[in-house]
């Protein structure tokens, strides 16, 4: 069960809500996630007392994003124990909530083989439960140091690629603290880079259509003071063309073994125009986000998304004429059918770097893809 409240600042001012935390009130455990569907007009916080309200806000979009699902895939495993509901169950449902993101069923896994290991152990539910929420903790605690890790990668490697500073990045989609334990993923190293006054302008790719650039890309690069300017996603190459663009920073959803990436849709014809105007390319993401069991981009399952968010503009917040709140303004012909992949997949050659926490990998290959990921699996057994 979800439940919901607004949040802000006694002065009338926007206060830093996070975008996922764990709490305990007297009538039990909850998840409180922040609803990303409704910003920026309103700053509302669901609130999760089960998995199937988990499953729901990671479906509707409400929480979103790579690392920030594997963290909320957790805590669910983590909920459904501390309440006493079947963890199995809870488990799997989570992990098959989004096929495409990655981070998802590896926060679950984590979290569930603590419960699994502890529970045979000493067949105590209470302790059991405890060690899920642990690997929860732990597994958020390490994407917030893994986000400021990214992020002075990122900004070592755009001051090599650029010297000189004042940077003109484009990024897509959203990848700043709404989805991670920290300051994020591309964001993050444009932030860095803002902090350092290396930023000239951050361009905000809408991305339709549902506008995650345009809400919360936009709503986050407002909060932190930072030059933006929003475009609609088909105006990026008359930006490349006028030479407006040096870099293009975008995270990842899941990356393959050979260095496919996949990402929010729009990123593909994004890496075709950064190649053909020598501009670099550059993904920031995770380790957690490489999967070395999807040998390539071709196996990589693309979640289809439904077509009524092509065929309708909903406004969440606002009640138009002719629309209630939360329903669909059409847009096209009643019958229209609607193609709606959620995500598309950039091969490695387009891929100037992959920066993660462990290092950056350019070029792009299978075997310093899999070298990076080695090296993160010492640290973590170290």
């Amino acid at each position: 069960m979800a439940d919901q409240h607004a949040h802000s600042g006694e002065d009338g001012r926007p206060t830093e809500i996070p975008a996922i935390r764990w709490e305990e009130p007297p009538e039990g455990p909850v998840l409180v996630l922040l609803d990303q569907t409704r910003l920026p007009a309103e700053e509302v916080e669901l609130v999760c007392t089960d998995a199937p309200a988990l499953v729901e806000a990671i479906r509707s979009l409400a929480v979103r994003g790579a690392p920030l699902l594997g963290i909320a895939g957790a805590y669910g495993v983590a909920l459904a124990a501390a309440r006493g509901f079947d963890v199995d169950d809870a488990a799997n449902a989570l992990a098959g909530a989004r096929p495409t993101a990655v981070n998802l069923a590896v926060g679950v896994r984590r979290a569930h083989s603590a419960w699994r290991a502890e529970f045979a152990k000493r067949g105590d539910g209470a302790e059991a439960a405890g060690a899920a929420l642990a690997a929860a903790r732990q597994l958020h605690k390490e994407d917030a140091e893994a986000s400021a890790r990214m992020a002075e990668r990122g900004l070592a490697l755009l001051d090599e690629l650029l010297p000189g500073g004042g940077h003109r990045i484009l990024t897509h989609c959203n990848t700043g603290s709404l989805v991670s334990g920290g300051e994020g993923t591309a964001f993050a190293v444009a932030l860095a880079a803002h902090r350092a006054g290396s930023l000239r302008r951050l361009w905000v790719d809408e991305t339709r259509p549902l506008l995650q650039g345009a809400r919360l890309t936009a709503y986050e690069a407002a909060r932190s003071g930072m030059a933006y300017t929003l475009l609609t996603d088909n105006a990026a190459g008359s930006l490349f063309a006028a030479g407006e663009v040096d870099a293009v920073l975008i995270g990842a959803d899941r990356i393959a073994a050979d260095g496919s990436v996949a990402n929010k849709v729009g990123s593909y014809p994004l890496a075709v125009l950064a190649r053909y105007h020598h501009v670099p390319f550059i993904v920031v993401a995770p380790v957690t986000t490489v999967d070395p069991d999807t040998p390539d981009g071709a196996s990589i399952e693309v979640e289809q998304r439904p077509g009524h968010e092509v065929t309708e503009i909903v406004a969440p917040q606002v009640p138009l004429a002719g629309a209630e709140a939360g329903g669909g303004i059409p847009l096209a012909p009643l019958g229209t059918q609607a193609y709606n992949p959620a995500f598309d997949v950039t091969p490695p050659e387009l891929v100037t770097a992959i920066v993660t926490e462990e290092g950056t990998v350019s070029p792009v290959t299978a075997e310093a893809l899999a070298e990076v990921c080695a090296r993160a699996r010492q640290v973590t057994i170290g």
